[in-house]
């Protein structure tokens, strides 16, 4: 073979590779090529079940092949239009806070990116009406948050110790338990509670059983031991607290040997306190509310105490302020304050038109029932050095209306609207006092005249009618009108019915929409008030909610016309 031909074979045997190579790389570029993703398609299988939590329904369905995510839509009712509720990664998608008894309807698209697919066909539910969940509280408590969708029972003396708090959301009910009689709740000093409640959603303390077979004494009530200065040396036991309730022997609460009167317990806005109240024995009882050396870093306002078988309110030492307090039937004090309560108190309310039923076994009614009573310090009782032990017993309680249930109903010694004794001083002003059977006012004794000559009791501008007598007569020393002469006192023949803009006829039962203790026009209330407030008497009327406890051109709890405060909130049951 010659060369020329040689070399021409070679020439076409690299032009052939070549081509072989160009085609090699075309089938690597057709190898490359992704395919388009597959369409998507509506999710099937779908389903809706609600869940052992109230109000929550689980929406379920086949995952599509290709998504990345789902839109999950929502409509209420048979015919309601359908809204974004969630974008689930996965193939389930939990809806909570559903209202009851409801029917909601779902449906899903499947989604990639921006793109989303057809929805699905709806699934429809309806969530149940269920009743309240109950849970009982025992023992000692860690802190914790009470929420109102569900009820919670107080077994045995439940605390809430140093260090912990206890917080309950507006709405809520906790009842006693009746099975265990004296259950009560008990925050300890260094404890907190922080129960705020709203006027269209009262928080309420009440009976375990139902209306119209509750009793005052059903349960023990609500006590706050706080860390302010008292005027007995410790150990002085909280009455009522050193009890055997439910099978369990309690020493009793020391309330005495605290030092700091800006303590802080939490607060109570918007609470009600209905049929509490529980004798272990004699004089050894627990209130409705219950404040024990409370400092005034507590914050207390609108509070209600119904049907209690004790005192609504009673404050043993301490410092705290209130305001808009209301007590409707009282087996025993309306408000009680002793042994060093230093507390400033304004727009008050008291109303007893009968004598509450005590729970069999639970303590009997008290022989003297008041609407104030104000003590120093008790000598005949535990612990008391004298009747002038400092600190002394000094608050201030400025517009009060106190409405009593006249002589049908008095106890042996009681029916009185304002006691004030053993060394008791303080300020009252701006005050209605009417329909006491036996006095309006009693002032008792040497040491109590001795608060009032050293200028630490004050009465001024108070409305005295329609009670048995104005002033105690069988103590003329401290309660003639000489003593008081530049009180300003009204003692007016006017009855208790023409004061108000609506109250009921003695012995008739109230109910909240026929009540109006706001002043009538033309009340004699309406005027004669002390509406500044000088000297050392304003000097203690600052700090007071953040601003000055304010004088008043009217007497009583509400001007006329004014802001009926008390309303939607409070309840008026005898039973």
């Amino acid at each position: 073979m010659s060369f020329l031909r040689v070399a021409h074979l070679g020439r076409a045997l690299l032009a052939a590779t070549a081509l072989a190579a160009v085609a090699a790389c075309g089938d690597d570029d057709d190898d490359d090529v992704t395919p388009p993703p597959p369409a998507l398609v509506a999710p099937t299988n779908l389903a809706a079940a609600e869940q052992t939590t109230n109000g929550t329904v689980r929406v379920t369905w086949t995952a599509v092949t290709g998504a990345e995510s789902y839109v999950v839509e929502r409509a209420t009712g048979a015919t309601g239009t359908f809204a974004q509720v969630g974008t689930p990664t996965a193939a389930q998608y939990d809806d909570v806070g559903l209202t009851q008894g409801q029917v909601v309807r779902y449906r899903v698209a499947a989604r990639r990116g921006t793109t989303s697919g057809p929805f699905s066909g709806d699934v429809s539910v309806t969530t149940r009406v269920q009743g309240p969940r109950v849970r009982v509280l025992t023992g000692t408590l860690a802190t914790q948050s009470l929420a109102a969708d569900t009820q919670y029972v107080l077994r045995g003396f439940v605390q809430v110790p140093s260090g912990q708090t206890l917080t309950i959301a507006a709405g809520t009910t906790i009842v006693g338990d009746t099975t265990v009689p004296g259950s009560a709740l008990f925050v300890l000093r260094g404890g907190r509670i922080v129960a705020n409640g709203e006027a269209a959603r009262p928080i309420v303390f009440t009976s375990q059983r139902t209306p119209g077979n509750r009793r005052a004494g059903d349960w023990g009530g609500l006590i706050i031991i706080g860390n302010a200065r008292l005027s007995r040396p410790a150990p002085t036991i909280l009455e009522g607290s050193n009890a055997n309730v439910g099978g369990v022997q309690y020493p009793g609460f020391d309330i005495a040997g605290g030092t700091n009167d800006d303590d802080n317990s939490g607060s109570l806005r918007y609470v009600r306190v209905e049929f509490a109240g529980f004798a272990v024995s004699q004089d050894n009882e627990l209130n409705s509310f219950t404040f024990a050396a409370v400092g005034r870093g507590t914050r207390l306002e609108y509070l209600q105490s119904m049907s209690g078988l004790d005192d609504a309110f009673e404050w043993f030492g301490g410092t705290v302020d209130g305001r808009y307090l209301v007590s409707y039937l009282s087996g025993d004090d309306h408000f009680d304050a002793a042994e060093g309560y230093r507390g400033r108190n304004q727009f008050l309310i008291a109303l007893q038109d009968t004598l509450p039923l005590p729970r069999q076994g639970a303590g009997t009614i008290a022989t003297d029932p008041q609407g104030f009573e104000i003590d120093g310090c008790n000598v005949s009782g535990t612990n008391c050095p004298s009747q002038s032990a400092t600190p002394y017993t000094m608050p201030v309680f400025a517009n009060f209306t106190l409405v009593g249930g006249g002589s049908g109903i008095q106890q042996t010694q009681g029916g009185i609207g304002m006691v004030i004794r053993r060394g008791g001083g303080g300020v009252y002003v701006n005050g209605v006092v009417t329909r006491w059977g036996r006095l309006g006012l009693s002032v008792r004794d040497s040491a109590t005249n001795n608060r009032r000559l050293a200028d630490s009791l004050v009465i001024r501008n108070v409305l005295f009618t329609e009670n048995g007598a104005t002033l105690d007569p069988a103590a003329t020393n401290f309660t003639q009108p000489a003593s008081f002469a530049t009180a300003a006192l009204d003692s007016a023949g006017t009855a208790a019915t023409a004061l108000f803009a609506a109250l009921p006829a003695l012995g008739t039962a109230p109910t909240a929409a026929g009540l109006d203790f706001s002043l009538a026009a033309n009340s004699a209330a309406a005027t004669g008030g002390l509406a500044t407030f000088g000297g050392t008497l304003g000097a203690r009327m600052t700090n007071f909610f953040g601003g000055t406890l304010e004088g008043t051109a009217y007497r009583g709890a509400i001007a006329p016309g004014g802001t009926r405060w008390w309303q939607g909130w409070t309840n008026y049951a005898r039973n």
